[in-house]
């Protein structure tokens, strides 16, 4: 007999029971204790939860443990969500609690028996694990300040809770070819990331009217593109735009390859023409065609600081934590900070920070200076602004090298070494391929691989990538340099290169590693770091 392949398998797993229905053996498993069914095992994707690495358990502990991962949809958590998701995090996942790229929060040591007291519990305050991932739509992105920035090009609140309308848990879209990331923006900073989304909807002004830019096929990890564009529609033709194109990729993408499987794999295989052609005639439109937007830089996508409200008497602040860890403590104490200034939301950035939504002009300063003292900063420098990591070999069964802890430490190694530092800069760590940190699309990309120590035994480390950025039109990934480094190296090696970049006097780190990335002397530098 011939043996599956991985994508026969999932195919097959996905048909015999859709993953929604999983809840049910989900509570069937946590009162019998009864070993779990491994193919029940990829099903409990569709409730956010995956198996997690082992190396932190005891060695006499046996115990399944669980990554779950919990939607926040445009990224909101108000003071009593946050007070339940700590008490979650103290009281089922030892106390950890780390903020997503996909403005999601997820926690780790979570065990199956525990699960339906932690679904109820988030229900009871609004929030959801359902499609926080597997083949489903997953959480729909947006700029955390939309509606409430004085320069926001269009308030998106209401599409996006449209398009999370459609896609939550919806059973028509429980199969899918495989993930699916779509995002929404007004910002005139375009943080929302439209060219690595599958579908994305991007507010442009021209000629005095707002349309929506729409991008397609793009991604990191297998799918490594720049999203490409369709053209324009306008806001009343979103939804309908978003329904077409998910059903053409439920319908017609390619499922023989788990990693050829992404919308920008299928319009690889049929073209952009064939593809836009296809979605125009299901949608009875065609996209209006305009010139392209010039978009903004990646690292001066942020919000962080105070601002002015388009609410009057309010503000908010753009804050950073490092590495994306925050914690039992951290989301309590952020709670209690938020109430006592009067504040009573906050939305979750794309680069693992959160924006305070509605802060009482007269308790800014005082606010600012409270989560100063929690460690949650709203005048951050530039190293820990956008200094990002994935969960790393901790709790993921794919990563190789660690990445929080280290991506705290260089930050904090960084703020020391440049005081003075004052131009942004996008740092990522990634503990393996998968790019789930975003390593290709930063300044400084740090991916997880095996590398030859001193001795020239295998290790864990890192490969430099150098001058990846997302600009629209004029986007590209970054270059691996083919050095490899260990983790103790690390902070030596990219203060190396801050110091050659201050040093050379260019106009831009981005331009300066680009212009640099092929020169032997300046990647021979790096070498020289092990030295």
């Amino acid at each position: 007999m011939t043996r599956e392949t991985s994508a026969q398998r999932v195919e097959r797993i996905k048909s015999e029971k859709d993953g929604l229905s999983v809840l049910a053996d989900i509570k069937e498993y946590a009162i019998s204790n009864k070993e779990i069914d491994p193919e029940d095992i990829d099903r409990f994707k569709w409730y956010g939860l995956y198996t997690q690495n082992k190396n932190l358990q005891d060695a006499h502990d046996d115990t399944l443990y669980f990554m779950l991962r919990i939607k926040l949809e445009q990224g909101a958590v108000n003071v009593e969500q946050l007070r339940c998701l700590s008490k979650i995090s103290k009281e089922f996942a030892r106390s950890t609690a780390d903020f997503t790229t996909r403005q999601d929060i997820q926690f780790h040591f979570i065990k199956v028996i525990d699960l339906p007291e932690i679904f109820e519990r988030i229900q009871n305050v609004g929030l959801s694990s359902v499609f926080a991932a597997g083949d489903v739509p997953r959480n729909v992105v947006t700029c955390p300040v939309t509606g409430i920035d004085q320069d926001d090009l269009y308030d998106t609140t209401y599409l996006a809770h449209d398009i999370n309308n459609y896609l939550r848990g919806n059973p028509e879209l429980v199969n899918l070819p495989r993930k699916y990331k779509i995002g929404i923006s007004g910002c005139s900073k375009h943080c929302m990331g439209h060219e690595i989304q599958d579908l994305s909807f991007t507010a442009v002004e021209i000629d005095g009217e707002i349309l929506f830019a729409v991008s397609v096929g793009g991604g990191l990890g297998s799918n490594k593109k720049i999203a490409l564009n369709l053209g324009y529609v306008a806001a009343t033709q979103v939804l309908d735009t978003v329904k077409v194109i998910t059903l053409i990729y439920r319908d017609h993408g390619l499922r023989k390859s788990r990693k050829k499987a992404r919308l920008g794999h299928l319009i690889d295989e049929w073209g952009l023409d064939k593809f836009k052609a296809f979605a125009e005639e299901k949608l009875g439109f065609e996209f209006i065609k305009k010139t392209s937007f010039k978009a903004t830089p990646y690292a001066q996508r942020e919000h962080f600081g105070i601002h002015k409200s388009s609410i009057v008497g309010y503000s908010y602040i753009g804050c950073a934590i490092n590495g994306g860890y925050i914690g039992s403590k951290g989301l309590a104490n952020l709670a209690d900070t938020l109430e006592k200034y009067q504040a009573t939301t906050i939305k979750a950035t794309n680069t693992q920070n959160f924006i305070v939504l509605d802060v009482p002009d007269k308790n800014t300063e005082k606010l600012s200076h409270a989560l100063l003292d929690i460690n949650i900063d709203a005048r951050p420098s530039p190293f820990k602004a956008r200094t990002i990591s994935c969960t790393g070999i901790k709790f993921c069964k794919f990563a190789v090298v660690e990445t929080k802890d280290h991506a705290m430490l260089l930050a904090s190694y960084l703020e020391e070494r440049f005081p003075d530092f004052d131009e942004n800069v996008s740092i990522s760590l990634n503990g393996c391929p998968n790019s789930c940190a975003h390593p290709h699309v930063v300044d400084i990309g740090l991916l997880g691989t095996k590398v030859k120590d001193e001795e020239g035994n295998t290790a864990a480390g890192f490969e430099i990538i150098l001058g990846g950025n997302l600009e629209g039109d004029d986007s590209n990934f970054g270059l691996k340099t083919g050095i490899k480094i260990l983790p103790k190296y690390l902070n030596r090696t990219v203060e190396n290169i801050i110091e050659q970049y201050i040093n050379s006097r260019e106009n831009g780190l981005n331009r300066f590693l680009k212009e640099n990335i092929q020169n032997e002397n300046f990647l021979e530098s790096l070498r020289e770091v092990w030295i």
